[in-house]
C-alpha cells in the first residue's frame, strides 16, 4: 500500500512545498505542561518542513516511554512499538521500503538500556535511519526510577541512596560503535535542534540526535548547570563545519590544541591569538577529535552542541539492495520460492 501510495502521489509532491502544519496530526497532544518533548515535536514539525519530504514518505517509529508517544502527533506513517525495539524494527521497516524516509524517537531508557543492543547495532550497521535519542536521565513514564544516563550517586525512587553505577555517555556509545554522525542540541534552543534535525535528514546512513530533554516532573532542572539561558552562552559552545570554535557571551572564549587534549581559552589572554583557534570539521573520516568535543561536559570544557561528526559511507540498506539485485541477475532468482528450490530437494513421503 506504500509503495502504491507512492507511486499515485510522487509526482504532485515532488512539486509541493511543504509548512510544518503538514506534519502534525489532529491528535491532542498528551505530555506534561513545561515537559521538553514539547519544544522538541515542533522543531521536528519545522525540520520536515524544511527538508521537504511528503508525510506519505516518512515512517515515525517509537518504543516505549514518554518521547515514544510522538508518532500519534505527526501527520505520517507511524508505528509505537515495544520496549527497547524501536532501532530493530525501523532497520526492517528501511530495508523492506527503502524508498522511504524513517525517524526513530526513543528516550535515554528505551534507547540505552533494554535496546541498547539495538542502539549500537543499527550504528554499525550504519542503516539510513535518523535516531532522536530524548535524554532526560530518567525514567518519567514510569515514574522516576534512574536511567542509564543518570550519574553516580543520583537519588531517584529506585536508587534512594544514591546509584551505584557509572553512567552511559550517549557519544561514547556511538563512536564506539563507529558512527559517521551525532549531533546534539538543548530541548529550549529551538534553532539548533532545527538546524541539527535537518542535518540528520540530509545525512545517508545512522544519524543520531542527542536532545537534552527536561522532565518537570521526576528531574526538573538536570541540563540547567548549561541550558540554563544565564549560562548558556559561556558553558556550551555551537559546532558549525568550517568554522572557528569560538564561545562565550562576549565571543571571546576559544578551543585551542594542547598536546593531545582540548583546552579553553580566552582569545588575546596568555597569548593566544584567533590563529590559535581550531577550526570544526564535520566530514573529517578519523573521529578522534569528534569524539573529545562530544565527550566536553560543560565543566572544565564547554558543553557541544550541533553537528559534531557527519561522514559518508555505505549504507547498510542500500548494500543490502544491491547484493539481492546482484544474486538475482546471477542466479536467476526471481522470487523467495525459486531461490529457496534451486538447491538439492527431496519429498518426504
Amino acid at each position: 500500500m506504500i509503495r502504491e501510495q507512492l507511486t499515485d502521489n510522487n509526482c504532485c509532491a515532488q512539486a509541493q512545498e511543504f509548512k510544518a502544519a503538514d506534519y502534525k496530526s489532529d491528535q491532542s497532544v498528551r505530555w506534561c505542561p513545561g515537559c521538553g518533548d514539547h519544544a522538541i515535536l515542533n522543531t521536528l514539525h519545522k525540520a520536515m518542513a524544511e527538508l521537504g519530504v511528503p508525510p506519505h514518505r516518512i515512517a515515525v517509529i517509537s518504543g516505549i516511554g514518554c518521547s515514544s508517544r510522538l508518532p500519534y502527533y505527526m501527520n505520517t506513517y507511524g508505528f509505537h512499538t515495544i520496549h527497547g525495539r524501536a532501532a530493530a524494527i525501523a532497520t526492517g521497516f528501511k530495508v523492506a521500503n527503502p524508498e522511504m524516509t524513517v525517524w526513530q524517537v526513543s528516550g535515554d531508557g528505551d534507547g540505552l538500556a533494554i535496546g541498547g543492543n539495538h542502539f549500537i547495532h543499527a550504528i554499525r550497521r550504519n542503516v539510513d535511519i535518523n535516531m532522536l535519542l530524548f535524554n532526560n536521565k530518567i525514567y518519567g513514564l514510569t515514574k522516576g526510577q534512574y536511567s542509564p544516563t543518570c550519574e553516580r550517586g543520583f537519588v531517584s525512587k529506585s536508587s534512594p541512596y544514591g546509584t551505584t553505577e557509572d553512567p552511559f555517555i550517549p557519544a561514547e556509545l556511538v563512536f564506539g560503535a563507529r558512527g559517521n554522525f551525532f549531533a546534539r542540541s538543548i530541548d529550549v534552543d529551538l534553532e539548533t535542534s532545527r538546524e541539527v534535525m535537518v542535518a540528520a535528514g540530509r545525512h545517508k546512513g545512522t544519524s543520531v540526535v542527542e536532545v537534552l530533554q527536561n522532565c518537570m516532573i521526576f528531574n526538573n532542572g538536570v541540563h540547567n548547570r548549561y541550558a540554563d539561558r544565564a549560562v548558556r552562552a559561556d558553558r556550551t559552545i555551537h559546532l558549525r563545519h568550517g568554522e572557528k570554535m569560538i564561545f562565550g557571551a562576549d565571543s571571546n572564549k576559544a578551543l585551542v590544541q594542547d598536546g593531545f587534549l582540548l583546552k579553553a581559552v580566552t582569545i588575546g589572554e596568555d597569548g593566544y591569538t584567533l590563529d590559535d583557534v581550531l577550526v570544526h570539521d564535520a566530514h573529517c573520516t578519523s573521529n578522534f577529535l569528534h569524539q573529545q568535543l562530544a565527550m566536553m561536559d560543560g565543566d572544565s570544557l564547554p558543553l557541544a552542541v550541533g553537528v559534531i561528526r557527519d561522514v559518508d559511507t555505505p549504507t547498510y540498506d542500500e548494500s543490502v539492495s544491491e547484493q539481492v539485485r546482484e544474486v538475482r541477475t546471477h542466479k536467476g532468482f526471481d522470487s523467495l520460492r525459486s531461490m529457496i528450490l534451486a538447491g538439492d530437494t527431496w519429498t518426504v513421503e
